[in-house]
């Protein structure tokens, strides 16, 4: 596996991109490893720094109920 977003060519991962995100959290609200989804150290950091971003400001649930 590769990572998408260096496929895709994604510079930076912004945190209003909540379709995008979506994809990278389970269903339990919480970060996909990158040894399941294939993402270089790069963009998961910058991945779960955008999810956490969102969370704080009200876009994405801290958990799921």
């Amino acid at each position: 596996m590769s990572c998408y977003f260096c496929q895709q060519k994604i510079e930076e991962i912004d945190h209003q991109n909540i379709e995008l995100i979506r994809r990278f959290i389970s269903s339990q609200a919480k970060i996909i490893t990158p040894r399941r989804t294939g993402t270089c150290a790069k963009h998961q950091r910058q991945l779960s720094k955008a999810i956490k971003k969102a969370r704080i400001t009200g876009l994405l649930p801290f958990t799921r109920k």
